[in-house]
């Protein structure tokens, strides 16, 4: 069976204690979907967060930090128009536990790409690097090479609606996210909760769920 989940990118910080998080973790990732625990939740809102805290390198963009720890840190993520969450989509074939798995420098808000390129298989869709994923559409069957540099890395084949299919789950995972992320964000980050749902559905290019 293929299986495509969306993940983050396991970057740890040391010493974070704004809320809890996972134990660091080296080259690997965190998938993201609706059923995380608590401790789950707050590592990708971590991860997230971190990714945008690039606030030093245009400091004209944004309006000053708030000296309280936690807003500090939160500040990017708020303030942030065009934000970004390293990752992307792992692809995984469980019968022979090949995995297509994202590249560095690849983008899991650039998720849409897969549905564009499943439109138009001419465009460019970037994986990342080391390792170097390969996306190849063949009539229906697409092919999808973990390194292509490796002469002997697996391949693994699904079809093109297939794939969309799996992709538009992934979304459901996104979203799935966000709402368990808000409910996390009630306890953990009071008073913020809308703010954040806000910012990871902008990080992540996914609706926030509406409310119930």
């Amino acid at each position: 069976m293929i299986v495509v989940h969306p993940v983050v990118e396991l970057h740890f910080r040391g010493g974070f204690s704004l809320w809890p998080v996972g134990e660091p973790a080296v080259f690997d990732f965190l998938r993201l979907h609706g059923g995380m625990s608590p401790v789950d939740i707050g590592t990708a809102v971590m991860l997230i967060a971190a990714c945008n805290d690039v606030e030093g390198l245009f400091p004209e963009e944004h309006p000053p930090r708030p000296a309280e720890p936690l807003d500090r840190f939160l500040h990017p993520l708020f303030t942030t128009d065009q934000l970004f969450v390293a990752g992307g989509m792992r692809v995984t074939d469980t019968a022979t536990g090949a995995a297509l798995l994202p590249g560095c420098c690849c983008d899991l808000n650039e998720w849409r790409d897969w549905l564009d390129y499943l439109d138009e298989p001419g465009r460019r869709l970037d994986l990342g690097h080391d390792p170097f994923p390969l996306v190849e559409v063949s009539g229906g069957t697409v092919r999808l090479t973990p390194d292509q540099e490796q002469r002997d890395s697996p391949v693994i084949e699904t079809s093109a609606p297939g794939l969309r299919r799996l992709v538009a789950g992934a979304e459901e995972d996104l979203t799935g996210f966000l709402r368990s992320a808000g409910a996390w964000a009630e306890q953990h980050l009071p008073g913020r909760s809308a703010r954040l749902t806000a910012a990871l559905g902008r990080a992540l290019d996914v609706d926030p769920p509406q409310a119930s």
